[in-house]
């Protein structure tokens, strides 16, 4: 045999013997997820509380984004549509675990795969959807965080009662999800008759449809309004708060962004105690733990805002003792 021919077979065999150790020594694939917002991104220049605590949360559990672990962000821009087509783009990047706001991205992120789990950020109707078999165990790719839409909606109507003694009469904003048709509205009215008040239904279902409706408000000679959690809604709440100043009304919504659009006040759980929740959810499912088996569990932390500046344009003095209750005011 001639010396070349021995030299190559020398050298297949190193190669073939160390391959797997060249194998073993490969670094493993970063892991890669997807967070999914509905609304618009926040400006370059700016982050959210909840965003701020989601990403230290992720941080304090050894998960630092462009190092150990891959964020997939995208933005639906308050498109329903274009939301499913953002599952579809990041079901196909492979992603380990996809983070969405609602019950109704839950949804529809489910009807795409029924194997990447699904976090999602704050939902009030999970187990009445369909979405989850229990809050204990969901049985299936889907958890998070309830956010008890109906005790919520309860309290808003105690706030306004505690806050404004002379509202009598209540204008209630709806938009594309019915669940206060079925779910929410008898509690709501027997709620509100107990603390001496009438609701009026109101329904937007498109974003032309807002001007009609609050004209609609003034000729019921509504004395306030509450706006029910809508992911609809979530691009239009300025709006909805410039027509409230406009038509003279009141308005409590949940969660903090609504106060800072001019609302007058707003109460639900507060942002950084949201983010460091979704933190967690990832993280364990990241490590391996199965959504089915991971509790849908309540947010622990919740605040009460008040716009004093809105108080103001309206012509309203609340009084120290309310103020006093507020998490913050905004004057």
């Amino acid at each position: 045999m001639r010396r070349s021919t021995v030299g190559l077979l020398v050298a297949l065999t190193l190669l073939i013997r160390a391959a797997p150790l060249a194998a073993a020594n490969q670094p493993a694939p970063v892991p890669r997820i997807a967070f999914l917002g509905y609304n618009f991104p926040p400006a370059a220049a700016a982050s959210t509380p909840f965003l701020d605590a989601f990403r230290h949360g992720l941080r304090a559990r050894g998960w630092v984004e462009g190092d150990t672990l891959i964020i997939e962000w995208r933005w639906a821009q308050g498109s329903l549509p274009r939301f499913a087509t953002l599952v579809s783009e990041v079901i196909g990047l492979q992603v380990q675990a996809i983070v969405v706001p609602n019950a109704q991205t839950a949804a529809i992120a489910k009807r795409l795969t029924t194997t990447i789990p699904i976090v999602v950020v704050a939902a009030g109707d999970l187990l009445d959807n369909g979405l989850i078999a229990s809050l204990a165990r969901p049985g299936g790719n889907v958890t998070g965080l309830t956010t008890m839409t109906t005790e919520l909606t309860l309290t808003h109507l105690e706030l306004l009662r505690e806050a404004l003694p002379k509202v009598t009469r209540v204008a209630v904003l709806q938009g594309l999800s019915a669940y206060s048709q079925s779910k929410i509205w008898p509690q709501m009215q027997t709620t509100a008759q107990a603390f001496g008040m009438e609701l009026a239904l109101f329904e937007v279902r498109e974003p032309t449809a807002f001007d009609r409706a609050f004209a609609a408000m003034t000729a019921a000679q509504v004395d306030a309004l509450l706006v029910l959690g809508d992911p609809f809604f979530t691009p239009y709440h300025r709006q909805i708060a410039t027509l409230a100043a406009r038509h003279r009304l009141p308005s409590i919504g949940a969660g903090r962004p609504l106060a800072e659009a001019g609302y007058l006040m707003s109460y639900g759980a507060t942002q950084r105690d949201q983010g460091q929740h979704i933190a967690a959810y990832v993280d364990k499912i990241l490590k391996g733990a199965n959504p089915a088996d991971l509790p849908v569990e309540q947010p622990m932390q919740f605040e009460l805002v008040i716009n004093l500046k809105t108080a103001q344009t309206l012509g309203l003095t609340l009084s120290p003792l309310f103020l006093f209750r507020a998490d913050e005011v905004i004057r």
